[in-house]
């Protein structure tokens, strides 16, 4: 059998090419920018402001672009910067901690003993000392120290108020153990 070879003709079965047409009439689907900042809107803002109605104008010595214009050393400087300290952190102390380290204050001791010898002391020294002396009172009251029951003297308490003192303290003591 001899071959036969395909043709480009299309019978009336086929599918039919559409005619063409010119040039002029055809168009082109360009996807249109609808979003964003015109071209150029950076070095042309003040344009771009002038021209949109409405705007704001704003001074022409502002730069539209954004950043430092701080200008930057390109040199190395001559002496090394110091490096940054860091603050230690120190424990807080107690108010026993504290108290004990006021009274062992040295100048705190010197001015006390001039006190006691009967020097006059001047203005600011006298109000160091004063300032001093009510934080060392204030910490004591706190931590429930009083000096004055230190050096007040004991009374001798009568044969009547030790026995009532006595009782009291069983009665408290019989209360705590019938709690049980």
């Amino acid at each position: 059998m001899a071959r036969s070879k395909k043709t480009r003709k299309v019978n009336q079965n086929g599918a039919k090419v559409a005619p063409r047409s010119k040039k002029a009439d055809r168009t082109i689907a360009i996807k249109k920018r609808d979003t964003g900042n015109k071209t150029g809107s950076r070095s042309n803002e003040g344009a771009l402001q002038k021209s949109a109605p409405g705007a704001k104008q704003q001074g022409s010595s502002q730069d539209p672009r954004h950043g430092s214009k701080r200008p930057v050393a390109l040199t190395l400087p001559s002496q090394p910067q110091q490096p940054i300290k860091q603050k230690v952190v120190q424990p807080k102390l107690t108010d026993e901690q504290k108290l004990l380290q006021l009274e062992e204050d040295p100048r705190l001791n010197q001015l006390l003993d001039q006190l006691e010898e009967g020097r006059d002391l001047p203005a600011a020294d006298q109000q160091w000392l004063d300032k001093q002396l009510a934080k060392i009172e204030a910490l004591m009251e706190k931590l429930g120290l009083s000096e004055e029951e230190d050096f007040a003297p004991a009374k001798p308490a009568s044969d009547d108020d030790l026995l009532d003192k006595f009782e009291s303290g069983l009665d408290v003591l019989k209360q705590y153990q019938n709690k049980d």
